[in-house]
């Protein structure tokens, strides 16, 4: 259980700065010119997008958008088909530290908030530096 659980972060945060919150991350991700990092993700940038927001709206105590519409999360289920390893993990974690700033999730809203991000971010890594999978 994280600090967040023990209040709605959804409410605080709301819909809309959850989706420019997506689509700042994401524009960074798109941008990125670095194969071994952009390919983990969809070519489809939109639906990129829409996964990632839904997903932390129903995860922040909102809507359960992302169950109606693909079911369970089942994060690492989700990702084990890609090779996630600690660079990943740390591209993705500046890529989201940025985002959160552009729009402006600071203070206890972002430390809350990142605590949950960074420990997914690991929870997903599936590859040690040697190449062995964790997972």
């Amino acid at each position: 259980m994280y600090k967040m659980d023990e209040m709605n972060l959804f409410e605080r945060l709301g819909a809309a700065r959850i989706v420019q919150l997506s689509t700042a991350f994401y524009n960074r991700v798109y941008a990125d010119t670095d194969e071994w990092f952009t390919e983990l993700f969809p070519e489809d940038k939109y639906q990129a997008v829409q996964n990632q927001y839904e997903f932390f709206i129903q995860r922040l105590g909102g809507p359960q958008l992302y169950s109606q519409r693909k079911g369970h999360p089942a994060l690492r289920a989700r990702h084990q088909r890609f090779t996630i390893t600690q660079k990943h993990v740390g591209r993705w974690l500046k890529y989201m530290n940025d985002a959160l700033d552009e729009v402006g999730i600071a203070g206890e809203d972002k430390e809350l908030f990142w605590e949950f991000l960074f420990d997914t971010a690991h929870f997903l890594q599936n590859v040690e530096k040697d190449g062995s999978r964790i997972y």
